[in-house]
């Protein structure tokens, strides 16, 4: 059975609830044609997490790849297109922000996503949800897995598909923060299967 490695992270910043969370935990473990969802949290931290991630990959092998961030604010699920080598922004967790740095100094300037993200939004307008393409993962920690991700990819091509999918708040978070508009955290899920089912259809090994 191939693995598909499935991350969400901690609460950060001024969000007390990560709903990527609660999505990583239900579906760890679950099988999906001929997959297994291995579901992984990771720190808010940019010395920790790329660290976190990596032996993840190393020990699960897992053929596809998808890294889940909270956006909010975002009405849409959002599949990034692209990861940038660049880390900038607001500080993570530990109380560490980092200026114009780059993640890897012998890295692409860029990776483009090599999930099948036009087939995800497609099948998630097509059931009823709101999604569409982002052009920029940002700089902060949701870049820095996609990133990772894709260098590995690209160095040790065992990995078939990787990428980045933003999600919405939940209704606790959006009720908790009082400006922001959420999303069930039901159809959050639900959402993120079938852009797992969409994945799994797209890749060579699936069948």
């Amino acid at each position: 059975m191939q693995k598909l490695l499935l991350t969400g992270f901690e609460p950060f910043l001024s969000n007390p609830i990560n709903p990527t969370m609660a999505i990583v935990e239900a579906l760890n473990g679950k099988k999906m044609g001929n997959y297994e969802v291995i579901g992984r949290v990771l720190s808010v931290d940019f010395t920790r997490a790329p660290q976190q991630f990596l032996t993840l990959v190393e020990e699960i092998q897992p053929t596809i790849i998808i890294s889940l961030g909270l956006a909010a604010g975002n009405t849409r699920i959002m599949p990034e297109r692209v990861a940038i080598n660049i880390r900038d922004g607001e500080k993570d967790n530990r109380g560490i922000a980092y200026v114009d740095a780059p993640i890897r100094e012998d890295g692409d300037a860029a990776y483009f996503s090599t999930l099948p993200i036009r087939n995800i939004v497609n099948r998630l307008t097509e059931a009823g949800y709101p999604a569409a393409i982002s052009n920029s993962a940002g700089t902060y920690l949701c870049n820095n897995i996609m990133y990772e991700g894709l260098h590995y990819a690209k160095k040790y091509c065992t990995v078939d598909a990787a990428g980045f999918i933003h999600i919405p708040a939940s209704f606790e978070l959006a009720i908790q923060n009082g400006r922001i508009a959420g999303w069930s955290q039901v159809d959050l899920q639900a959402a993120i299967e079938l852009a797992i089912i969409e994945c799994i259809a797209n890749d060579k090994k699936s069948s």
